[in-house]
């Protein structure tokens, strides 16, 4: 398979048009059609099953679509890094779920900002299921990652930091007023079901509770009654006005891990990781 060949498919799996796709691309349709016929004659699948209705991916156009993704995205990443060795200027991208470790993370990057030879970090400010893709697409370097929540199957790690968990509610919650609790009683307290958070494939399990992406949604829907969660004590740090946290005394503990590919041969990262360690 050709690059040239995943961007046109991946165009059309996106828009489900082949003349919307053919515009984004900036390519005739006609030669859209054919690249595309092209690759699922050498693959010897049908990936597009087109009518004059509709397009529609087949579960073979599904599986490719998620894997040409991570291929040109590794790809624009190698990219990146090679014109950074060449230019002498290496960079870290370090994934983060948006609103969470915000104290850790502070420390981490200031020890590593102040040891000599560190390079500059960008940040990924993720929703709680993308960090892992991030890593095997090489969009991100290295992930902050949470166990027992996060999957690190196939990844190296570090472990920063181990905490309890704490159930947020508002100030007005039955059991605001406790000094602790523990999960059952989570559960039962009068007022709506915990959250759904996404899964690795990004979607929600069924279940009665709110549908969740970040702590931003949360921390709303738990101010407005519509929501309860149980979460790590750094989490609940930066609480809205009106909300308290509650230890929860049976709750697993969380560990906040450094993952990264376990291929990396990056001195930046291995910088990073051990700054991060010895604090």
């Amino acid at each position: 398979m050709e690059m040239r060949e995943l961007r046109y498919f991946v165009a059309v799996a996106e828009d489900l048009h082949f003349g919307r796709a053919a515009e984004r691309l900036g390519i005739a349709q006609p030669a859209l059609s054919r690249a595309l016929a092209g690759l699922e004659g050498r693959l010897g699948v049908v990936l597009v099953e087109r009518s004059s209705r509709r397009v529609r991916l087949t579960d073979a156009g599904a599986v490719l679509l998620t894997e040409a993704r991570a291929i040109l995205a590794a790809a624009e990443a190698a990219e990146r890094r090679t014109r950074e060795a060449a230019e002498r200027r290496p960079r870290i991208t370090l994934a983060v779920k948006a609103g969470t470790a915000g104290e850790l993370l502070a420390k981490v990057l200031d020890a590593y900002g102040a040891h000599p030879g560190a390079c500059a970090v960008d940040l990924v400010l993720s929703e709680a299921h993308e960090q892992r893709e991030l890593l095997r697409s090489g969009r991100a370097d290295v992930a902050l990652l949470h166990l027992p929540f996060d999957s690190v199957t196939g990844l190296d790690t570090e472990e920063l930091l181990t905490e309890g968990q704490v159930a947020a509610v508002p100030g007005d919650h039955p059991l605001a007023g406790r000094t602790a609790v523990r999960q059952a009683e989570v559960t039962a307290a009068p007022g709506p079901p915990p959250a759904r958070w996404p899964g690795p494939d990004g979607s929600c399990p069924e279940g009665p509770g709110a549908a969740v992406r970040n702590l931003t949604q949360l921390f709303q829907l738990i101010t407005l009654g519509r929501a309860t969660v149980v979460l790590p004590v750094s989490a609940a740090v930066d609480l809205r006005r009106g909300l308290v946290a509650v230890p929860v005394t049976d709750a697993p503990p969380v560990t906040t891990v450094l993952a990264w590919l376990p291929e990396s041969r990056s001195r930046p990262v291995a910088d990073l990781v051990r700054v991060a360690t010895s604090l």
